[in-house]
């Protein structure tokens, strides 16, 4: 479970640096093409937090989609499977989003 790691490095990141000051709410953006599942993240997130000024922390983790473009068409569309198809029929897509894995918001008391 690649999660647990995941969880790991978000905690020390905020920790690094921000120190000792106390963290209430830690935004995460996931994105749907990144290959992490937000549930693992959680349960994970509530285990390594234990004992760090993270400790009772919420995670809130936003779902970003995942858009690519085509190369043939040059259509822009949102996908759901790295693999997908472009509506003209072309498999070279290129992805734009959805590969995401970010902190993106640190509240602190």
């Amino acid at each position: 479970m690649h999660e647990l790691a995941i969880s790991e490095r978000i905690v020390a990141a905020i920790t690094d640096r921000l120190g000792d000051a106390r963290v209430t709410r830690v935004v995460l953006e996931v994105g749907s093409l990144s290959g992490v599942v937000p549930d693992a993240v959680r349960f994970c997130f509530d285990v390594c937090v234990q004992g760090t000024s993270l400790d009772g922390a919420a995670l809130d983790i936003v779902t970003l989609p995942g858009r690519a473009r085509c190369s043939s068409c040059a259509a822009e569309s949102e996908i759901v499977d790295p693999l997908a198809v472009c509506p003209c029929g072309s498999v070279t897509l290129e992805v734009m989003s959805g590969q995401e894995l970010r902190i993106k918001e640190v509240e602190v008391r």
